[in-house]
């Protein structure tokens, strides 16, 4: 009689490429949350106020030119302009609330920045004046919409804006206002950075999925 075949043991790092975004839903302490990125430093992970894990799915071609091309304008539009920093998608917020996030990008003003000793070394703990996500197709869209409305928004970001390719929907979220505007089909608009980011537009024919 033949043994019966091996069970494959997955590493974190396959599981989240297989099958993630992963959920751990026991609570996860700041410390283990802090260890348990030193050990899988190439996975993003984001962890809510009440210590539960969301461990994000590695992203696919499309979604990684979107991110590269949104993080290269604002980039750019900042060095132009010197008026604060830009960080991209491994950038990693500490919140008020005690969430922990990594939008895939965001500035922050100078008058905002924390220039603290130390602050070099450890999780970004000012609240940006303004984040932008773009929805991956792994992540489902209620769930983006309550992160910028809960999280980014509650914690005091000033301008937001949640970017679906799939549907070519943009939501604008805006300090101050409940109201969320949302323009539909990207060719030929683009999104302003109003008077947060004077000066700076993405066109969204650059967030547009590619056939």
């Amino acid at each position: 009689m033949s043994a019966p075949p091996r069970r494959k043991h997955w590493t974190l790092d396959q599981l989240a490429t297989l099958y993630g975004p992963i959920e751990i839903q026991r609570p996860v302490s700041k410390a283990d949350f802090m260890a348990l990125a030193a050990d899988y430093p190439n996975l993003r992970m984001e962890r809510e106020p009440n210590g539960s894990v969301t461990i994000m799915a590695p992203i696919k071609e499309g979604s990684s030119h979107r991110e590269s091309q949104l993080f290269g304008l604002l980039f750019l539009w900042n060095h132009l302009h010197g008026q604060g920093k830009v960080h991209g998608p491994n950038g990693t917020y500490d919140l008020p609330n005690g969430a922990t996030r990594m939008p895939d990008a965001s500035w922050i003003s100078s008058a905002r920045a924390d220039e603290s000793p130390g602050a070099e070394d450890r999780y970004i703990n000012t609240v940006p004046d303004f984040v932008a996500e773009i929805r991956p197709q792994s992540d489902r869209l209620p769930k983006l919409q309550a992160k910028m409305r809960d999280t980014w928004m509650a914690n005091g970001v000033r301008l937001a804006w949640l970017i679906d390719p799939y549907e070519e929907k943009a939501y604008i979220y805006r300090a101050g206002t409940d109201a969320l505007e949302v323009v539909e089909g990207f060719e030929g608009k683009e999104l302003s950075g109003e008077t947060v980011l004077p000066g700076f537009s993405l066109p969204l024919a650059e967030m547009k999925k590619r056939d």
